[in-house]
């Protein structure tokens, strides 16, 4: 009898109706088909760059340079869970994981804590290093998997490991024939005798190197370039290299696809480093030009580098940062000859004013982005040296001559108020065209005292010179004032509106709705390098706007703890 019982109908409870079951709350389960199987190669890659954001990274920037949101180590590890997941899952996963390989130091979750103690107790007492053990990990997959080390193009280390893992690094790079870009040591690029083995496998194995550095002490490794190696590189970084101009511009004429050269602090460059001369390759044709601390080149001479039809159409960036031999002065002589430039980013620190000569306009009908920093050298002057400068660039915004430019940045908290103080002008028929701006333009502030950029976004009128239209949201715009303006105006840091006097001018009035605080603009920042966060860009004549606060999202990350 006691078997049979088991067979035996269970008792319901009373109050069964009342008591929730746990299928209410659980979703059902799905036992159809598999609807991924269907799925494209492509769409699952795509898939996969979400899972694993750092996987799909193909820029040449260090490993401290090149962050991303949330944890980098688990989101490999989760990638390598959906390759385990699927047959089918497997090539595609298996080639983002190892094409962009990225060694932390710790995890940015609230894992590291639990990682951390385990290490502890592992380690005995002993001292254990996590990214050098997973180097050597990476170092004996693809010693034993060629199929795998073929795929690894993109490899970045904190800069810790590569400095004491040169050995591990040299037996990585024989098996990678296919590497790209790799985060080396400092001695690397200084011809130290420690790095020779690393450099010698760098050499042999990998050809398609894109980007290399050449510091003072690599002169010979700088000239080595002209036996062939590296025939792929597209960025070369060269600063206080002591070599002679000729040589110079003999091994840049051997690399075929070279399209970003800087240079800083190289005192045998000047304006004849752009001469044609017989038997020597001419300066090769660039997508993006830098100078830092090169006095002897001037505007004449890149003017006549320029006169080049290819360079003239090819240069989309130019970077001149504390040059003596480019005044302000000198930059509407190179904007005049450089019809496709897009990007402009000046740095200067300047003892005088500008003469009292009238100068043309910075005019270009190209440039999009402008960094304008003009500092000056002593603050004890009543009258800052830098103030002619800023009103240069205020008289060239005015006058229209930079129709294209959306991004500008200066390091004059005050700039954007002094737009806002352009006189009015007469609204007859009669009247001379307005002056003023013809496009949005964001312009991003600081002081020597600040660390963030802060944003202000300018409207533009319309063709009648009247206000634009109210739709989408007010035209608001976040920055600091210097000297408090009153309680209506949020006190030192405020917030405000500033919009067209329907004149040709600006006027700026108090921003009304909210607490009255001022809104951070540190989520808005610039995409080149200059900020901390991202800007949003305006397109277009419309009234749509997006402002430092209105709408804006950011994303939250599990890193803060560790950055």
């Amino acid at each position: 009898m006691g078997f049979m019982k088991r067979f035996g109908r269970k008792k319901t409870p009373k109050n069964k109706e009342l008591r929730p079951r746990d299928d209410d709350y659980a979703f059902q389960a799905y036992h159809g088909p598999d609807q991924t199987q269907r799925l494209p190669d492509k769409i699952l890659r795509r898939i996969f760059e979400h899972v694993c954001p750092h996987a799909s990274d193909e820029s040449l920037e260090p490993s401290e340079d090149s962050g991303h949101d949330g944890c980098m180590n688990c989101d490999m590890r989760d990638l390598a869970h959906c390759a385990l997941t699927k047959r089918q899952w497997y090539g595609v996963a298996a080639g983002l994981l190892y094409k962009s390989i990225r060694l932390d130091a710790v995890h940015y979750c609230e894992l590291e804590e639990v990682y951390a103690e385990e290490r502890r107790r592992k380690s005995r007492g002993g001292d254990m290093d996590p990214p050098s053990v997973r180097l050597q990990q990476l170092c004996r997959t693809v010693r034993e998997n060629h199929h795998v080390g073929s795929r690894v193009r993109f490899l970045k280390l904190p800069y810790m490991t590569r400095e004491s893992c040169k050995a591990d690094l040299a037996r990585t790079v024989s098996v990678c024939p296919n590497l790209e870009h790799i985060d080396l040591p400092d001695g690397f690029f200084t011809g130290d005798p420690t790095c020779h083995t690393l450099r010698e496998e760098l050499q042999a194995r990998c050809p398609n190197i894109r980007k290399m550095k050449y510091n003072g002490g690599s002169e010979q490794a700088f000239e080595s370039l002209l036996h062939g190696y590296w025939q792929q590189l597209r960025v070369v970084e060269i600063n206080k290299v002591q070599i002679d101009p000729t040589l110079l511009r003999r091994v840049l004429g051997a690399l075929p696809w070279l399209s970003e050269v800087s240079f800083s602090g190289v005192p045998q460059i000047n304006d004849s480093f752009f001469h044609t001369v017989a038997a020597v390759p001419d300066f090769p044709a660039l997508d993006t030009l830098s100078f830092h601390k090169v006095d002897g080149i001037t505007g004449e001479g890149l003017a006549q580098y320029l006169s080049n039809p290819i360079c003239r159409e090819t240069l989309r960036t130019l970077k001149l940062r504390s040059c003596a031999g480019l005044p302000v002065a000198a930059l509407h002589v190179v904007l005049s000859e450089a019809p496709s430039l897009v990007n402009l980013e000046y740095s200067s620190t300047v003892t005088t004013p500008l003469p009292i000569d009238p100068l043309p306009p910075m005019a270009s009908r190209s440039l999009r982005k402008l960094n304008f920093e003009v500092i000056a050298n002593t603050a004890t002057q009543m009258y800052s040296p830098a103030t002619s400068h800023y009103q240069y660039l205020t008289n060239s915004l005015m006058s229209n001559a930079l129709p294209a430019l959306r991004q500008l940045y200066v390091r004059d908290p005050d700039f954007p108020e002094t737009l806002t103080l352009a006189p009015p002008l007469r609204p007859f028929a009669d009247a001379p065209p307005q002056r003023g701006f013809s496009q949005p333009l964001e312009v991003f502030s600081k002081g020597l005292d600040e660390l963030d950029w802060i944003f202000t976004s300018i409207m533009p009128a319309d063709s009648y010179g009247r206000r634009g239209s109210m739709s989408g949201g007010r035209p608001l715009s976040s920055y600091s004032a210097s000297k408090g303006l009153g309680p209506q105006w949020g006190g030192d840091a405020r917030k405000s509106v500033v919009v067209p006097n329907g004149f040709g001018g600006f006027l700026a009035v108090p921003a009304d709705g909210g607490d009255g605080r001022p809104r951070s603009a540190g989520n808005l920042s610039p995409s080149g390098g200059f900020g901390h966060s991202h800007s949003q860009s305006l397109g277009g004549n419309g009234p749509a706007f997006r402002g430092s606060f209105m709408g804006h999202q950011k994303r939250s990350s599990r890193a803060d703890l560790w950055r």
